[in-house]
C-alpha cells in the first residue's frame, strides 16, 4: 500500500513542538511519548535495515516502526498476528455485534479516571450480557465474547464505547449442549441490556467512588465529595442508556473483515487526512445523524485543536483494549471452543498460514528475493542509497 499523501507524523513533526510548548505543564508524560514515537515512526531515528534483490540489484531502505499502539503505521503486523488467532477460534455460528456507550454526565468525568471508568465500561457491559444470556428466560447458556474499546466519535472528540463481537449461542449452564439464540434479528433483547448495564455501571461507580479510586480536578472537583457524586448520578437513572444491537454477520468472513476494522484502529486514519497548515487541518469524518451517502463530510480544526484531539485517545499505561469474557476468557478459551465445537458436531478449521513478510521479501521490480545487506542502529544513517525511484512500501491500518 502507497503512502498518505498527509501523515499524523507529519502533523506532529511540523507543529507538535509549538504545541507542547503552549501546553507545557499540561500534557502526561504517557502523550509526550506517543508524540515522539509517531514523529519519529520509520525514520533514521529509530535504525532500520537495507535491502537488496539478488537479482536486479534494487535496492530499498526499510526504516523501522515505532510500535506504539496509538501510531496509525504501526498496527498492521499486529493486526494480522491478532486476527490469525480469531480466525482459528471462529464457530459456525452466526456472530452479532453489540455497542455499549457511557452517557455524556459519565463521559466528562472518564477522562479524568480514564483507568477506572474505562474497566468499570468492560466489566458492567461484560457482566450484562453474560448475566442476560445465562437468564433461562433468554438464552439459558454460557456465552463467549470479544470486546474491544473505542474513545473517540468519528470527529475525535471523546466518546467511549465497547464494541462486542458475541457467537449466536452457548453451552448450557450444564455444559451438556449448545444452545442457540432465539432471535434472528439481534442476540438479546436491547431493553433488557440497557436497563441492566445502567444499574451495573452506576452501583461500580458509586463502589469506586467509595474505595478513593476517582478523582476529580478543575470544575469537577466538588464530586469527590460523596453526597455531590450521588447527586450527580442520580438523574442518569431515570435516563435510557445507549445500547446497540445489530443483526448477525454474513458470515466467519464478515466478522473477520469487521474486527480487522476495529481491533486496531486507532483516533484518526492517515487515509482520513486532507490537508494540514498552521492555521488548521481537514480530515474526512462521519455524520452519524444521518443516513446515507450524505453523511461523509469534511472537517477543519485548528491545527492544535488536532493535537489536542488525537491525544485525548491516549490510553493509560498497560489498559488492555480488547478483552475477551464468558467461553472466551482466556483461562479457558481453548477447552470451551473444543467443547462448544464437540457440541456442534463441526471440526476445528484448517488455517493456511503463509510464510511471514512474504510480499515483503520479493523485489517490487522484477520479483526477485530481497536480502538484507545492512542493519544500522538508531540514530544513524545507512552506507547504501535506494534506488531511484525509492518504492517504500507503506502500510497504514488504523
Amino acid at each position: 500500500m502507497s503512502r498518505p499523501a498527509l501523515e499524523v507524523a507529519d502533523i506532529f513533526r511540523d507543529f507538535g513542538a509549538a504545541w507542547r510548548t503552549a501546553n507545557a505543564g499540561y500534557v502526561s508524560l504517557g502523550q509526550l511519548k506517543v508524540m515522539s514515537a509517531i514523529e519519529n515512526c520509520r525514520t533514521a531515528a529509530l535504525g532500520g535495515h537495507v535491502m537488496r534483490c539478488e537479482d536486479c540489484a534494487y535496492t530499498t531502505i526499510a526504516y523501522n516502526s515505532c510500535r506504539n499502539r496509538h501510531c496509525p503505521k504501526c498496527q498492521g503486523a499486529a493486526a494480522r498476528e491478532w486476527l490469525a488467532e480469531r480466525e482459528a477460534e471462529l464457530l459456525p455460528v452466526p456472530y452479532f455485534h453489540v455497542v455499549f456507550t457511557l452517557p455524556a454526565a459519565i463521559r466528562d468525568i472518564a477522562y479524568q479516571n480514564k483507568a477506572v471508568i474505562y474497566d468499570l465500561l468492560f466489566k458492567a457491559a461484560s457482566e450484562t450480557v453474560l448475566t442476560i444470556a445465562a437468564d433461562p428466560k433468554h438464552m439459558g447458556a454460557t456465552i463467549g465474547i470479544t470486546a474491544v474499546l473505542h474513545t473517540w466519535g468519528s470527529a475525535m472528540t471523546h466518546h467511549p464505547h465497547v464494541h462486542m463481537i458475541v457467537p449466536g449461542g452457548g453451552i448450557s449452564l450444564d455444559g451438556q449442549r449448545w444452545i442457540a439464540c432465539r432471535r434472528p434479528r439481534f442476540i438479546l433483547p436491547v431493553r433488557v441490556l440497557s436497563k441492566l448495564f445502567r444499574r451495573l455501571m452506576l452501583e461500580k461507580l458509586l463502589a469506586a467512588h467509595a474505595a478513593g479510586k476517582l478523582q476529580f480536578f478543575s470544575n469537577r472537583a466538588a464530586l469527590t465529595e460523596r453526597k455531590a457524586f450521588a447527586a450527580y448520578l442520580a438523574p442518569l437513572r431515570k435516563r435510557k442508556w445507549y445500547v446497540n444491537s445489530k443483526p448477525p454477520f454474513g458470515g466467519p468472513e464478515a466478522v473477520l473483515a469487521y474486527l480487522s476494522r476495529y481491533t486496531h484502529r486507532v483516533a484518526i486514519s492517515n487515509r482520513r487526512l486532507i490537508a494540514a497548515n498552521a492555521s488548521g487541518v481537514t480530515f474526512k469524518y462521519k455524520d452519524y445523524r444521518i443516513k446515507g451517502p450524505g453523511r461523509y463530510k469534511t472537517m477543519t480544526l485548528a491545527t492544535h485543536e488536532f493535537i489536542r484531539r488525537f491525544l485525548l485517545h491516549v490510553l493509560p499505561k498497560g489498559f488492555h483494549r480488547i478483552r475477551h469474557y464468558g467461553l472466551f476468557a482466556s483461562t479457558c478459551r481453548a477447552d470451551n471452543i473444543a467443547r462448544a465445537r464437540e457440541l456442534l458436531a463441526t471440526a476445528a478449521p484448517t488455517i493456511e498460514t503463509a510464510p511471514d513478510n512474504a510480499e515483503a521479501d520479493k523485489c517490487p521490480c522484477c520479483g526477485g528475493r530481497m536480502v538484507i545487506i545492512e542493519t544500522f542502529e538508531r540514530g544513524s544513517h545507512p552506507r547504501y542509497r535506494a534506488s531511484t525511484p525509492t518504492a517504500t512500501i507503506r502500510v497504514d491500518t488504523s
